[in-house]
This record gives structure tokens, C-alpha cells and sequence, in this order.
């Protein structure tokens, strides 16, 4: 095998985040104008991605003033003994909180990142999901909109707040002594 042939086995095998953006405006607005929507691009896993205002500093740069100038930061790392390639999501913004599916961080903190995540910040969403590959030195990113709120995509459901009750039968009607014979939660999604 030669060196080329390696490099494109090793390029084959980089893992890769998928982000996928949406703003209720984000049809009216050029929110996204300076991401390179629809593109991967190859980063350093020893460098964290940036997402904010500051076009200088920001890996991806938002056209948004409501975001801070540095929002979230992805930090790659990997355990010991394992090929894959995980990531923490830090929230950087001093004004805002950031949601991890049911995970909400303050300045400066992060959590790990599932292999599929529902990230939210001010009127933001983003799904990212992972696809893992075993490069060590570096990694992919590609980024898209969704034309739609990604909450259904996520199946994360909340409960409803009234649980259905089943009495066992549909002739006679369940008194305030009777106890249901089976309880189940509806989620609505």
C-alpha cells in the first residue's frame, strides 16, 4: 500500500459530527450566510470548535447579535483504549443558557455528547449526530439547515400530564374506591 492509498484509508475512517441548524426566522435572516452550509470540513481534534458571533475567533461564525461572540465550544477527546472519538459541548455565553436534550448548563459548563443530541440556545436548534470513525489526529464536520423544528427527528418526548388510566373494562365506569387495574404515561411528541 502506498502513502496515498493509506491517507485515503485514514480519511475514510474520520469520525464525523452532523449539525444541523434551525431558527423560526431563519428564512427571513441570513443567521447562516457564513457557514459552510452543505460542505465537511476537516478539523484537529486537539482544537476545540468554536460557534459564535466573533467571525476572528469563531470557528463558525453566526450573523446573529444575539449570540454571544463565543457561544459553544465542541471539544474532542478520546478514553483510554478506544478508537472512537467523543465530544463535550461547553457553553461559553455569560447571558444565555444552553439545553442538552434535558440538560441545561450555565457558563463555562459541558457535557458529553450522545452519539444523537437536540442542542438549544435563545430561539436555536441544532441536531447533531455522530458518526464514529477511528482517526486519532482529527475529525469531520458538516453542517446543514433543517427546514423544520428538529424535536420529532429527536425522539425525545415529554410525558403528558395525565396519565391514562385503564379500568379493565369499558362497561362499568371506574368509581373514586376502585384503583385502575394498569396505569400508563401518553407521550406526545
Amino acid at each position: 500500500m502506498n502513502v496515498s492509498e493509506i491517507l485515503e484509508t485514514e480519511e475514510d475512517l474520520l469520525t464525523c459530527l452532523y449539525i444541523k441548524f434551525y431558527h423560526p426566522k431563519q428564512h427571513t435572516q441570513g443567521f447562516y450566510s457564513l457557514l459552510p452550509l452543505g460542505n465537511r470540513s476537516k478539523h484537529s481534534a486537539d482544537t476545540p470548535l468554536l460557534l459564535g458571533r466573533d467571525v476572528q475567533v469563531c470557528t463558525f461564525p453566526m450573523v446573529d447579535r444575539r449570540v454571544s461572540r463565543k457561544q459553544l465550544a465542541f471539544h474532542a477527546y478520546r478514553m483510554p483504549g478506544s478508537p472512537d472519538m467523543q465530544f463535550t459541548l461547553q457553553n461559553l455565553s455569560k447571558t444565555s443558557k444552553v439545553y442538552v436534550n434535558s440538560s441545561a448548563l450555565d457558563f463555562l459548563e459541558r457535557v458529553d455528547l450522545p452519539s444523537k443530541a437536540l442542542v438549544r440556545f435563545m430561539q436555536y436548534e441544532m441536531l447533531i449526530t455522530k458518526e464514529n470513525g477511528e482517526a486519532k489526529g482529527s475529525f469531520e464536520v458538516e453542517l446543514d439547515v433543517l427546514p423544520a423544528p428538529p424535536l420529532k427527528e429527536t425522539f425525545f418526548c415529554e410525558p403528558s400530564t395525565l396519565p391514562v388510566m385503564e379500568t379493565g373494562s369499558q362497561l362499568k365506569p371506574q368509581t373514586e374506591f376502585q384503583s385502575p387495574l394498569e396505569t400508563d404515561e401518553t407521550y406526545s411528541c
